[in-house]
């Protein structure tokens, strides 16, 4: 019996400029940096999947420059002459000759996926189980820090039916201000939307204890990771005691912290990455050892491009409830395309293609101007 064999695996580093300066509470990014993976067959079928950081560095332990040089001298090579089409066969070797490097990974594994869709005839989503629906709502995160311009992009988004779901980044600036920054747009937005915030780490536990009880008080719907993911017993702590539910996200860097975390009681909501988990079948065993535990389920995201994007989506479509929605705006932050087809959104959800594969073509010129020389 023959089988499809891997051929060659390409890498490339893509720099794209966005609509705006995107502040977290770690980095403020003015750009957004890929990596694209481009993985060809021995039947002249070709993979394309996507690796992406926030900020390189300065959220994890894997940049840009990384994930190229790991794919290219370490990963890569383990999969040249192995069967395309057994994707468990090939992460499975993957996370036996190396450690961590979910980021890398995850493209591969999304590359292969997308590889096989297209060979079979069949959409990402059917082979992680089949889909149950066909679009995912999506949240906008408001970063420019200045109240006014927060509530009027807020509600240019819901009146152009784009976005209902509003996260606030903080936790760079003193609480207080933060904290009266999220209650005046939530008092502006009404029951019209959802106001949610990510602290990413930034507050230790006493700073917590007050703020996620004003936050709670004042209507904000949900807190992702407030405190360090370090401080698990804090954790616990927090989840017991703040009125709104606690997320974890940074504290997520694989399936089996997932597994410990649902095992302390440490969160009531997670955050699914399938970039953190080491890609769309490694954040689906995450995604049930939640439902398990009985904890509700987000579909993040690392501000990937289309291709990451999409990745992520027809995974999250296979899953029977996703309580706080998605993310999944990565791409709409994106000035540029390297797709020939830019993901569609519409009436507040992102639409997941039913085409082979992830349902996306390179366009190989805006990828090769936009390409790291």
């Amino acid at each position: 019996m023959s089988h499809t064999l891997i051929e060659s695996i390409q890498t490339v580093i893509v720099d794209l400029p966005t609509i705006r300066p995107h502040k977290l509470a770690m980095h403020t990014m003015q750009q957004q940096t890929l990596v694209i993976i481009r993985v060809r067959c021995s039947d002249g079928i070709e993979g394309i999947g996507e690796s992406t950081t926030i900020g390189g560095l300065a959220y994890g332990n894997e940049s840009p420059e990384s994930i190229k040089t790991n794919i290219d001298s370490h990963l890569g090579p383990l999969l040249l002459g192995q069967d395309a089409a057994n994707i468990n066969a090939a992460m499975l070797r993957l996370d036996k000759a190396a450690k961590g490097n979910t980021f890398a990974k995850s493209g591969l594994e999304s590359a292969l996926l997308d590889a096989q869709g297209k060979r079979l005839g069949l959409p990402v989503s059917e082979l992680l189980g089949g889909r149950v629906r066909d679009s995912l709502e999506v949240a906008w995160t408001l970063a420019s820090g200045d109240t006014a311009r927060d509530v009027a992009e807020a509600e240019q988004m819901l009146d152009i039916r784009r976005h209902r779901l509003f996260k606030l980044k903080i936790g760079a600036n003193e609480v207080n201000a933060d904290l009266k920054h999220v209650i005046a747009i939530k008092k502006a937005l009404g029951e019209r939307a959802s106001v949610r915030v990510d602290v990413n780490q930034y507050w230790d536990e006493s700073q917590a204890i007050r703020a996620c009880q004003m936050l709670g008080d004042n209507g904000i719907d949900l807190i992702e990771q407030p405190i360090s993911r370090i401080n698990r017993a804090g954790q616990v702590r927090l989840n017991q005691r703040s009125p709104a539910p606690i997320m974890a996200d940074e504290s997520i860097e694989s399936v089996e912290d997932a597994f410990s975390l649902a095992a302390d009681g440490a969160a009531s909501i997670f955050a699914l990455k399938i970039a953190k988990n080491g890609g769309p079948r490694a954040v689906l065993r995450t995604a049930q050892i939640a439902e398990a535990a009985g904890i509700a389920l987000y579909g993040g995201t690392m501000l990937e491009g289309a291709i990451g994007t999409l990745a992520s989506a027809h995974a999250f479509v296979t899953l029977n409830t996703l309580t706080w929605g998605t993310e999944l705006f990565g791409p709409l932050l994106l000035t540029e395309e390297i797709v020939t087809e830019a993901p569609v959104y519409r009436d507040f959800q992102l639409e997941v293609p039913r085409t082979p594969g992830l349902g996306l073509t390179l366009d190989e010129e805006r990828l090769a101007f936009f390409s790291r020389k």
